[in-house]
């Protein structure tokens, strides 16, 4: 009979837990807390996947505490029993919480995540080249060039900032792409390109007092510095920018957590006829929204916040498909899956058999040499939907 052991129990308790940090994912710690109910309390006992989720996102660390919504029809269980129940169901649902949000984080497609353009320190013809211009990917619009300029400065030391508003309070941010503008209607063609640039995300430090940012705006600009009115949460290192009419991609050293769903671009200025000029046509922030599974409620005046996780949020990677079209994809799917598989059984057993159908010579048609659709390079990619 075969023994079986827990090495769990041969090891001291600071010892489990130094080995277990080492693994890089918290969905790895999803992984190992579903061994066995000991491992299950261990992971649970000791907030490993939060110490994960907090390593990968450092900025969770403003994290006041974790609630979820929508629970069996109530906001929240009403808590009863011994202190140590309670203190357990506590270190349980942050369990829940953040082996969900390590799941959403990784799981889901890169997409636009620009709601819309809040302000820009300055604009030198408003709103004619504001900052909403850079919402538009193409350089002319309308018969009008796109694009937004900052007023001209005698001192390059003074950046330039734009601030826009993401899809959501709570996002994932990979990649920033920008695209300076080229004056095609100016002698020399100038690229009115930053020397370097770089990036912040926060929330409001005061969100009662801008329920509505945009009515607060006057002329493109906001009533008070950033800084006053913004608490960021991340600042990227400093990226150089070419001299070039392109759009140039900005890939973050790790993905970052959004808190507040604020970016800041600051951008440093070109001299042109003796003052410094910045011009961007286009900006793209690259990333994954959270919501409407999570969302968060910043806790004044300190900044911290409460992590919200909403049970009955759903995630959908694509739009599902209609109900007919979605089993015709099945059905071909399967039918294509087991003529392969009767082919390789005919090899193995010697039988050397050519399976030629309709399926078959479609897919020769395409290596022929036509046009290959993007959107359906992989199929089967992308139609899982989550209920968190």
């Amino acid at each position: 009979m075969e023994v079986c052991m827990d090495f769990l129990n041969c090891l001291d308790l600071d010892t489990m837990e130094k080995i277990l940090m080492y693994l890089e994912e918290p969905s790895d710690i999803v992984r190992v807390s579903a061994v066995s109910q000991s491992w299950r309390d261990f992971v649970i006992a000791n907030g490993l996947c939060k110490k994960l989720c907090l390593r990968k996102f450092p900025q969770l660390s403003r994290a006041a505490c974790v609630t979820e919504l929508n629970k069996c029809g109530a906001k929240e269980p009403v808590e009863v029993g011994s202190s140590h129940s309670m203190k357990w169901e506590s270190l349980a649902r942050e369990h829940r919480v953040y082996a969900t949000l390590s799941r959403v984080c990784t799981s889901f497609p890169v997409k636009d995540c620009i709601s819309e353009a809040i302000s820009a320190s300055s604009t030198d013809n408003y709103p004619e080249e504001s900052i909403n211009n850079t919402l538009h990917p193409k350089d002319i619009v309308l018969r009008r060039a796109s694009y937004w300029s900052s007023k001209g400065k005698s001192n390059p030391a003074v950046p330039e900032t734009l601030i826009y508003k993401l899809v959501s309070e709570l996002c994932v941010i990979t990649e920033i792409n920008l695209r300076p503008f080229q004056a095609y209607f100016q002698l020399g063609l100038p690229i009115y390109s930053a020397n370097s640039v770089r990036f912040r995300m926060g929330h409001l430090k005061r969100p009662k007092d801008f329920k509505d940012l945009g009515s607060s705006v006057c002329d493109g600009e906001l009533p008070y510095p950033a800084d006053d009115m913004f608490q960021w949460t991340y600042t990227s290192p400093e990226f150089p920018m070419a001299q070039e009419k392109r759009l140039q991609k900005f890939t973050l050293p790790e993905p970052v957590l959004c808190i507040g769903g604020i970016l800041q671009i600051e951008v440093q200025r070109q001299e042109m006829d003796g003052l410094f000029y910045i011009c961007m046509s286009y900006v793209q922030v690259r990333g994954c929204s959270l919501s409407p599974a999570f969302g968060v409620e910043i806790l004044e005046p300190s900044g911290t916040f409460v992590l919200k996780k909403d049970m009955l949020g759903k995630f959908h990677t694509q739009p599902s498909l209609p109900e007919t079209e979605a089993q015709e994809n099945s059905d071909d799917h399967l039918q294509r899956r087991f003529r392969y598989l009767q082919h390789f059984v005919n090899m193995l057993q010697g039988h050397v058999v050519q399976v030629f159908d309709e399926y078959d010579s479609g897919e020769e048609e395409d290596e022929g040499g036509g046009e290959v659709d993007e959107g359906v390079e992989d199929e089967d990619e992308g139609e899982e939907e989550y209920l968190l």
